[in-house]
């Protein structure tokens, strides 16, 4: 057969969340997103694997998401999530029956049923133990599981590379924890990539200093291959992964437009596989044609008439009931809801999306598609998407294009052309602006001051260990992504904005506990096992130096 594969990447996230609130802003996030996409997503690979159909998928999770969905907190909270909206379910049957709301009554038996099989697949089927699942169908040959920075720190913007190089040796630590190998591919977060050069940080009076491109820290940490956006290869305007999702990026984008400046299109091949200059690590780039299919609410199969309405929900309880019924209908305009009626949409989008895969590749004789999804679109933003994923990869069975790993591409297409790699990220535009503006500059400035403190306090040897634990723990959850990307969305601000502060702030308390010679009050010790209790993340943690504490 031709050497022709769909290389699908998913890329599994949540910030630090146990201790740290629930609803809106928290814990439900995580039991959202594996309720409707960890679970829903084991389902279809297991399916796939006993019908003979391996998926081949490439599927990552962030060492600070691995380490919660393995938290004990996490898996007896999840348990009582579930059993929560079943009861919910049967709760809203009953205020329908009151209502009189006769089309929305099916609706709640198929949501009781949907988390009734969730529940037995969490507890039964695995064993309360989401991340094992995973592992097990690595360990059988039919997925790959990536990795990626330990707290999803945003590269281009951090100021050391020891930085950068902490974050990606604590993420292979994790990984081999949780999943007893070594890692073979790496998730730059954001697909945020900087080359090697003379470097001057954003913000403060820092004189301009020689920095390592993150393709070289990658390669000397062990990684085998990384991913890029479409630009970062060819030049030419960003699309942007996000905008369809936050309508506070559009408002933002427009703000900051008139800074960006695209390359000059060349013409490297997006369909194969690449060594970044001057490491030689391979990289794969992401496909736009096949990408918007799934990414854009407007243009793409989520914004289908049938599909669930992610928006709009029953208050109290937040089950939902009502479809898209069209991209111009208002909350109040949405139709009832109606499974049955979503199957011929995904056959017909299952077999447009393998057609536009084999169109990609028609005239050649071989290449490699790439496309990277944050792993919630499937499930948590399109309800129908795992379903739809399950047609695709059992339809690729009949094809000339073939699902497969990221690896397993690279072993059977090695790269063979050097690329110097410009910077830039997958968000719109292809910069830093989501990461770095003025609502989020206050971050950056805290992130730079701890930054140094950790590089003064790294070289000394009388460090207290139980303090120090807790510094890195505290600056690794400092140096999260996800702070002003939430600020700039708009979808989480004050929750965004107290997390960077108190991390912030436990950060520089406890380097002032690492004075020589400092010893704890009663009242440091007790607040230290607020710290350690509240930011229980990595019960191992690697030191900036390569240690294990």
């Amino acid at each position: 057969m031709p050497n022709k594969f769909f290389t699908l990447v998913l890329h599994s996230h949540i910030p630090f969340v146990l201790a740290h609130g629930s609803w809106p802003h928290g814990m439900d996030w995580l039991y959202e997103a594996a309720a409707e996409s960890y679970l829903p997503l084991l389902d279809v690979f297991r399916r796939l694997r006993d019908e003979g159909v391996p998926p081949r998928v490439s599927i990552g999770f962030t060492p600070v998401l691995a380490d919660q969905l393995k938290d004990k907190s996490f898996k007896a909270g999840f348990g009582e999530y579930l059993d929560m909206k079943t009861a919910i379910a049967a709760k809203d049957r009953t205020d329908f029956e009151r209502t009189g709301d006769k089309a929305l009554l099916p609706l709640t038996v198929f949501w009781q049923k949907w988390y009734e099989k969730l529940a037995m697949d969490f507890h039964e089927t695995f064993h309360e133990d989401i991340l094992d699942g995973f592992r097990d169908l690595q360990d059988q040959g039919q997925i790959e599981v990536l990795t990626s920075a330990a707290t999803h720190g945003y590269f281009p913007l951090l100021s050391l590379d020891e930085t950068i190089r902490h974050q990606v040796r604590q993420g292979r630590h994790t990984y081999r924890q949780h999943f007893g190998r070594d890692p073979k591919g790496f998730w730059i977060p954001e697909c945020a990539y900087r080359p090697a050069y003379t470097w001057k940080p954003p913000l403060g009076s820092k004189e301009p200093y020689p920095r390592l491109g993150v393709d070289e820290i990658l390669g000397a940490e062990g990684i085998g291959y990384f991913f890029v956006d479409t630009h970062l290869l060819k030049g030419g305007e960003a699309k942007g992964v996000y905008a369809d999702r936050f309508p506070g990026l559009k408002l933002l984008w427009e703000k900051f437009q008139g800074q960006y400046r695209p390359a000059e299109e060349s013409s490297r091949d997006p369909y194969t596989a690449h060594l970044a200059y001057p490491s030689n690590t391979p990289f794969l780039v992401r496909d736009e044609v096949s990408g918007s299919q799934v990414w854009s609410r407007d243009m793409g199969y989520p914004g289908d008439g049938w599909y669930l309405e992610f928006h709009k929900k029953h208050f109290p309880g937040g089950n939902r009931y009502w479809r898209i019924t069209s991209s111009g209908a208002g909350l109040d305009d949405k139709a009832p809801y109606d499974p049955k009626k979503t199957r011929d949409q995904l056959a017909g989008h299952a077999a447009h999306f393998i057609s536009v895969l084999e169109n990609i590749l028609k005239e050649r004789e071989d290449g490699i598609i790439v496309a990277l999804y944050d792993t919630e679109l499937l499930g948590h933003w399109w309800f129908e998407g795992p379903e739809w994923l399950y047609l695709v990869l059992k339809g690729l069975s009949r094809s000339e294009v073939r699902p497969m790993t990221g690896s397993a591409a690279l072993e059977a297409l090695p790269p063979r052309t050097i690329v110097s790699l410009p910077e830039g990220s997958w968000g719109q535009g292809g910069f830093h602006w989501i990461w770095l503006n003025e609502d989020t500059s206050w971050i950056w400035e805290k992130i730079y001051r701890i930054e140094d403190e950790a590089a003064r306090l790294v070289s000394r040897k009388d460090l207290d260990p139980r303090v120090w634990r807790q510094f890195i723990r505290e600056k690794f959850l400092l140096e999260s992504s996800d702070w002003p990307f939430l600020i700039s969305t708009g979808t989480a601000r004050d929750y965004a904005q107290k997390r960077a502060a108190e991390h912030f702030d436990r950060t520089a308390r406890l380097a002032g506990w690492l004075e020589p010679g400092r010893k704890l009050s009663e009242q440091e010790e007790e607040l230290l096992k607020t710290y350690e209790t509240e930011d229980s993340l990595f019960k191992e943690v690697v030191t900036p130096d390569g240690r294990v504490i």
